[in-house]
């Protein structure tokens, strides 16, 4: 399975966004600065993000992104569910069905083994990404960080985030 880019992209912008104060936003401009992206991409995403309300849009001079909701509120699944949208990966167009000589009807009563098995396998994906939230992510990442990704993160936030009020 391959997600698009917009996933990392999004996910990682969650998890920045996580980081503002109370009042704080950032622009699409500074997230797309922080993770040397087009804006323009990650204005789509980000757009996605705010459609699913997993972040707010402040508008104006002092505008910008951020969270809806409290990190341990947003998992992985919602963001790619956001990003890639709700249909499953795999989609079956029952190709057992065509072809030379095809069989009749009665042979096709059940759903096809490759469908289900592979419906199976997504239901497992996505019930690991159920669980992990952004504050699960942050925490990990506090946990193996030598304070060198902090420092950075705490010195574009003082650089970059707006203060907007709620």
């Amino acid at each position: 399975m391959k997600l698009g880019d917009g996933v990392e992209q999004a996910i990682h912008c969650v998890a920045v966004l996580s980081g503002l104060s109370e009042e704080g936003v950032l622009s699409a401009a500074a997230l797309a600065e922080f993770h040397g992206v087009s804006v323009s991409y990650l204005l789509k995403h980000l757009q996605a993000l705010s459609g699913a309300g997993l972040v707010n849009t402040v508008p104006g001079p002092k505008g910008g992104y951020r969270l809806a909701k409290a990190p341990r509120e947003i998992s992985l699944l919602d963001i790619v569910l956001a990003v890639e949208g709700p249909q499953p990966a795999f989609r079956c167009s029952e190709i057992r069905q065509r072809g030379p000589n095809p069989l009749p009807g009665r042979y096709f009563t059940k759903p096809c083994q490759v469908s289900a098995a592979m419906l199976r396998a997504e239901k497992a994906y996505r019930a690991e990404l159920a669980k992990v939230s952004i504050a699960d992510l942050v925490a990990e990442l506090n946990a193996d960080d030598d304070g060198g990704i902090a420092a950075r993160g705490c010195a574009f936030l003082e650089l970059h985030e707006r203060k907007a009020s709620r």
